[in-house]
């Protein structure tokens, strides 16, 4: 009789056990936390979702950053097509087999996405960028799911606004620790750039030009307040005829500054590359062209800022031009040990294979003679 009741006993205590377990993610599932968004939108989001969905520039790679693309169950159209000079998206190509839910890209900004195709994929939430709150707010009322609007800060830029998108997004998904460590990483990575560039006896002098700014640009197209040269306190020469935002430099003004050193921004890089083969004489009667002082960077204006490939720039950069600060530097080291923490894998081959190595001579100008 004993051994009868000790069987039922050992039964019910684990169908009580199966049962407890079935019904913790309906459970959690069921709670809810209250969140403030970066528009001030106060809203109510299911705790630790399960199923979201990523709209906009670059709000894929922020939940990449935050090891949440799991989470993921459906992708815009533009990051299928144009995969190169995005790491995050590089470093997950699984994502590349998840439904397509609306096209994304400059027209999308702003603008509602295909509703029907964010429904189809059943989010829990929906993470935007670039949505102002009134629209926010309309597209919320019409899907009836919980619109989190995240922010980069202005286009083409660094803004710290960027680390209240991570933290945020990190509360919601359960991803806490993990966002103050990529916030923690980002801003030590920072401060050793500028520690390394305040050693240096003479502030170095350069441009930056091919700088992508809503489409591929040649090398007229600069950025005075360009962030890798700024981290690292490299004297930007474009800052003497503009001093903020995105310039297009005619090719006399170019000539006029004339720098010793000139940076080509891999997303400008074939359109450099044609510009010289039509016109030879004026990349000649340049100075860094004349002397093989012509550098690659990895192109980190894509689908806005690509925070790792904008400070692996920085440390090429800084060898580049700070050589004695740096030395202790491997530039294509240095990406993949920043690729790896962010993305959780070192991509750089993929990138150089697209754009040519990190620091190096351009690949058009590879074998030309002085």
């Amino acid at each position: 009789m004993y051994l009868v009741n000790s069987h039922k006993r050992f039964w019910a205590c684990a169908l009580a056990v199966l049962l407890l377990l079935a019904l913790a993610p309906l459970a959690r599932a069921a709670e809810t936390i209250q969140v403030t968004d970066l528009t001030g939108r106060k809203l109510t989001v299911p705790a630790d979702p399960q199923r979201i969905v990523c709209l906009g520039p670059g709000c894929l790679r922020l939940i990449i950053y935050l090891g949440a693309q799991g989470k993921v169950v459906g992708i815009e159209g533009l990051e299928k097509r144009f995969p190169d000079g995005r790491p995050y998206y590089l470093a997950h190509p699984e994502l590349g087999k998840l439904p397509v839910i609306t096209p994304g890209g400059v027209p999308a900004i702003n603008n509602l996405p295909d509703l029907e195709g964010v429904l189809k994929v059943r989010p829990q939430v929906v993470f935007v960028t670039y949505l102002q709150r009134a629209k926010a707010d309309q597209l919320q009322s019409l899907l009836n799911i919980p619109v989190v609007v995240l922010s980069y800060g202005p286009f083409a830029s660094f803004d710290k606004v960027m680390y209240d998108s991570l933290l945020l997004a990190g509360r919601i998904l359960n991803k806490q620790k993990r966002s103050q460590e990529v916030v923690a990483y980002l801003e030590a990575c920072q401060k050793d750039l500028a520690r390394r560039g305040d050693q240096a006896k003479k502030r170095p002098e350069a441009y930056v030009g091919g700088i992508g700014f809503k489409g591929a640009h040649g090398l007229e197209s600069t950025d005075p307040n360009y962030l890798p040269f700024r981290w690292v306190g490299v004297k930007n020469l474009a800052a003497s005829q503009a001093k903020h935002g995105h310039v297009m430099l005619d090719k006399e003004q170019l000539l006029s500054l004339n720098p010793r050193d000139i940076f080509v921004d891999g997303g400008g890089l074939a359109l450099v590359a044609a510009d010289y083969a039509k016109k030879p004489e004026f990349y000649k009667n340049l100075a860094a062209f004349q002397k093989g002082r012509v550098h690659l960077l990895l192109p980190f204006n894509w689908y806005t800022t690509n925070l790792g490939t904008a400070l692996a720039d920085a440390y090429a950069i800084g060898k580049i031009l700070q050589p004695e600060e740096f030395k202790d530097v491997n530039p294509p080291t240095k990406a993949d040990e920043i690729y790896l923490f962010l993305t959780g894998k070192p991509v750089y081959t993929a990138m150089a294979k697209r754009y040519g190595d990190l620091g190096g001579t351009p690949p058009f100008l590879q074998g030309v003679k002085k």
